[in-house]
This record gives structure tokens, C-alpha cells and sequence, in this order.
């Protein structure tokens, strides 16, 4: 998901300039931002397969360059040392413990770590904080609340190909299932399945030899031709309104009194949410921050407990 992909961990990453180094982490590039008086700076981090030892080492060096490419952007002759820095963390796949065990065991000796998986940075970005509901739908789709109680809950994001209904991914593969039954003759041959056999292959072997090698992301980058195919083709059409319905379940999952606000994000999410019920339309705020801003929230928490 976008959100906990076994390939692939992300680091959100914000450095706040004020007393001592407050660090975040998210994928994006560096930027320059000023809030309050302070100096904020953004950078990122990126590792495949980021449990073993030496790739943990290599994602712990990912962060520092982040660090020291913040440093240079706020002016500062060289990068603080570690003990300096307290640094919050969203990192795809932080579900699991032993895999968060595994990744501090070797972090550097930074005066603070606040560690939490990217939905949890996301849903504090998107509501400053404050208690809300989330539903993220891009490549992989999950769901997040923060509670008035203090209690977070997540729904959905069991990974592709099991879960992550409403995503990209999802979309993608039931794309593929219209383009292969097309080619039996057990479906119509509308403007979806055939521009999936543009794209890869218009023969059952291509088919085959497609989805052999295809992955989530694969599946994700057929998802624009759903969207592209509707005015054509009444498949195209069911597959976005069951998607619009599938994210909607989680939405209501998490909050079934429609007490909360409601902030759909991802490429996918927000091209859907046109197309949910009133009732949940209603719901549904801008976001008030991204995951960066989450970041921040995420070792200021910690910082003040």
C-alpha cells in the first residue's frame, strides 16, 4: 500500500531549525519552508527491502544526507552531529515490530527517535493533529483514524494482491481480468480491454508473459485507463464506481457515526471522491497538511511526553 509496501520503505523527513534539530522524514525533495519563525526543511530517504543489516545501514545513511541537504539549505556551515537532532519517522511497513526493532538496533545516537508507520504520519499531517479520519488511495489504499479518545485505529492496507481494495493496484488488476476475459469471448472487447492490450499485448501470450513479470506497481500504472476508458466503456465505469464504494467502507469502518472529518488523499482516493455517497461527501475536508507535517507532530508528541 501506499503504505506498506514489503519492496520498498519510505522515510518522511522534516528538520525543524529551533533550539536543538527536530527531523522528519518523507519522500520528497529538499525544500525550503518558514513557519513561525522558525527554519523547516524537508528531504528524503529511500530503501528497497529495507530489513538485513546492510540495507538498514544504507537506509541510515539515506537519512543522514537528507540531514546534511536540509543543513545546507538552511545556511548552516556544516550538518549537526546526531546527539543534536531528535527525528521523527514514517516508515512503510512499520506494522511490524521486529522489523522496527531491527532498523533501530542500528540507528545513529540521535538524541531522540519517534518511529511510527506512514499512515500514522499522514493522518497527523492531514488533520494537524487533531482527531480525523484518513482513507489514502494511490498505488495501495489503507485507512486511519485518530479518535477523540486518543485511540487509532487502521482499516484496509492488507497489501496487494489480497487487499488494498479501491487503489490503483486494484483497479489495475480487475483492468487486466476485463482485457483477459475479452480475449476469451467471455467479456466484450469494450475500450478498457483494449487499451490494456495496447499496453500489454493483444495475444494470449503477451498476456501471459505481462502479468509474469507484473507487480503492484505494474498493476497500478493501468489504473489511468480505467478512468480514461469510462466515457466508452460501462465496465470501465462499474469497476470506478465499485472502487468509489470499496474506499467508502473503509471511511464508515473507522467512523461509523460520521462524527469525524474525513481528508481522502492519494492520486486515486481523490479522483474517487466525486463519487461517494452525500453523506460521506459531506464529511470529506482539504487536508491540512501532508506527511512532513505529520512528521513534525509525530517527535513534538514525543518530545513532550
Amino acid at each position: 500500500m501506499v503504505l506498506s509496501d514489503t519492496e520498498t520503505g519510505l522515510l518522511h523527513l522534516l528538520t525543524i531549525w529551533y533550539f536543538w534539530y527536530y527531523t522528519g522524514i518523507r519522500n520528497g525533495n529538499v525544500s525550503d519552508w518558514h513557519r513561525w519563525g522558525r527554519h523547516e526543511h524537508a528531504g528524503a530517504a529511500r530503501a528497497r527491502r529495507w530489513r538485513g543489516d546492510r540495507l538498514i545501514a544504507q537506509a541510515w545513511g539515506h537519512v543522514q544526507q537528507a540531514v546534511a541537504a536540509a543543513a545546507r539549505a538552511a545556511g548552516l556551515p556544516e550538518p549537526p552531529s546526531p546527539h543534536e537532532c531528535a527525528i521523527g519517522l514514517g516508515l512503510a511497513g512499520a506494522h511490524v515490530k521486529a522489523r522496527c526493532d531491527e532498523f533501530l538496533r542500528q540507528a545513529p545516537a540521535y538524541a531522540r527517535i519517534a518511529l511510527d508507520h506512514d499512515g500514522c504520519t499522514a493522518l497527523l499531517g492531514a488533520h494537524g493533529g487533531r482527531p480525523g479520519v484518513i482513507v489514502i488511495a494511490g498505488t495501495g489504499s489503507v485507512g486511519e483514524a485518530l479518535h477523540a479518545d486518543g485511540r487509532r485505529e487502521s482499516v484496509s492496507g492488507w497489501g496487494f494482491p489480497v487487499g488494498d481494495e479501491g487503489s490503483g493496484a486494484w483497479l489495475g488488476l480487475s483492468a487486466m481480468r476485463e482485457a483477459q476475459r475479452a480475449l476469451d469471448g467471455r467479456g466484450k472487447a469494450g475500450a478498457l480491454a483494449q487499451a490494456v492490450w495496447g499496453l500489454a499485448g493483444g495475444t494470449r501470450e503477451a498476456l501471459f508473459a505481462w502479468c509474469e513479470h507484473a507487480g503492484q506497481h505494474a498493476y497500478a500504472k493501468l489504473a489511468p485507463l480505467v478512468f480514461d476508458a469510462e466515457p466508452a466503456d460501462s465496465a470501465a465505469a462499474e469497476l470506478l464506481q465499485q472502487a468509489a464504494l470499496e474506499l467508502e467502507a473503509v471511511a464508515l469502518a473507522l467512523d461509523r457515526d460520521g462524527r469525524l472529518p474525513l481528508a481522502v488523499l492519494g492520486s486515486v482516493g481523490r479522483r474517487l471522491q466525486s463519487r461517494f455517497s452525500p453523506a460521506v461527501r459531506e464529511r470529506c475536508v482539504e487536508p491540512a497538511g501532508d506527511a512532513v507535517d505529520g512528521a513534525l507532530h509525530l517527535i513534538r508528541q514525543a518530545l513532550a511526553s
